[in-house]
């Protein structure tokens, strides 16, 4: 039935890694363009020597390439700024967009918890890195109890941070907070990204605390460990890190939490690490592999149901 052709926007780590990907393990797409605004792109280059059209003119070049009437699905792996305005020109030109930026104009989308919801979306939104590594865990947790906090912390390693990413930082906990709340299930979230300069790199590592009620330990355990399956059909290197921790608190120890009074219920503790697939970048960069084998994950998704094959 062929290939819905797509172009990304965004030369860097994240759009080189997710060019990468698209070209190793093609299905319903077919890259057409790699877009930059540096001609000395690393990024660009490699999509020369492999035959991709490249433009170091932004958007605006992108919109003049002969194909981009043929694109369906633009992938944006610029910025929350810049990506306002591409969004902005792509819909008015009818291309589906997938945004990796934070952004958030787009719903927030977790493949394994809410994609079937968004796939006619004009513009879907894939939160962030720790967003896309965390928020399937409290989604788990939400599925089985109902959680009233839920607090992240990603632990990524300082050279997998690049200029993108630490100028988005603000934009990284705002947004990744309101998706553990709208996506996750939880009542109230909160993320805390921490940039590790350990040498040799760390993978990354993310910590998730729930505070939920209505649903035991077991069901916890097995609805966890069901969503680390459904994470692994696109991310292999998810794994949890060591066993579910839990500490219950009931009437005569409730759990005091300032400004907020007391609960009782479940706290829990899950610890995960997330290997990246070396597609491009290193395998400790498992926060920027998640976001681009989410991404790319939803567009070959999108891309099925513009060729009709998604029954």
């Amino acid at each position: 039935m062929g290939r819905i052709k797509a172009a990304i926007i965004g030369s860097g780590n994240i759009g080189t890694d997710l060019m990468m990907k698209m070209i190793k393990y093609p299905q319903h797409m077919e890259l057409a363009a790699l877009v930059g605004i540096d001609p000395a792109s690393e990024g660009l280059a490699m999509a020369r020597e492999r035959g991709i059209a490249t433009t170091h003119e932004g958007l605006t070049g992108l919109r003049t390439m002969p194909d981009y009437a043929e694109i369906g699905i633009v992938f944006d792996a610029t910025s929350a700024y810049a990506h306002k305005a591409h969004d902005e020109t792509l819909r008015a030109d009818g291309k589906k967009v997938v945004d990796l930026t934070p952004a958030a104009i787009g719903p927030f989308t977790v493949p394994p918890v809410n994609i079937e919801e968004h796939l006619d979306a004009p513009n879907l939104n894939m939160v962030t890195c720790g967003g896309q590594a965390t928020i399937p865990m409290v989604a788990a947790v939400s599925q089985v109890a109902t959680v009233h906090y839920a607090e992240i912390v990603a632990s990524v390693s300082s050279r997998s941070a690049g200029p993108g990413t630490r100028a988005n930082i603000d934009e990284f906990t705002r947004t990744t907070a309101r998706a553990i709340e709208e996506v996750g299930g939880a009542a109230r979230g909160k993320a805390i990204i921490i940039l590790n300069p350990a040498e040799p790199p760390m993978i990354m590592r993310d910590t998730i605390f729930t505070l939920s009620e209505g649903g035991d330990e077991n069901a916890i355990r097995a609805s966890v460990e069901r969503m680390v399956e459904r994470v692994q059909h696109y991310v292999p290197g998810y794994r949890l890190k060591q066993e579910l921790q839990f500490e219950r608190f009931g009437d005569n120890n409730p759990l005091r939490i300032p400004g907020q009074g007391q609960f009782t219920g479940i706290k829990t503790s899950i610890f995960l690490e997330v290997e990246g697939a070396g597609d491009y970048l290193p395998s400790y960069s498992g926060n920027l592999d998640i976001m681009t084998a989410a991404a790319k994950a939803t567009g070959e998704l999108i891309a099925r149901r513009m060729l009709g094959d998604d029954q």
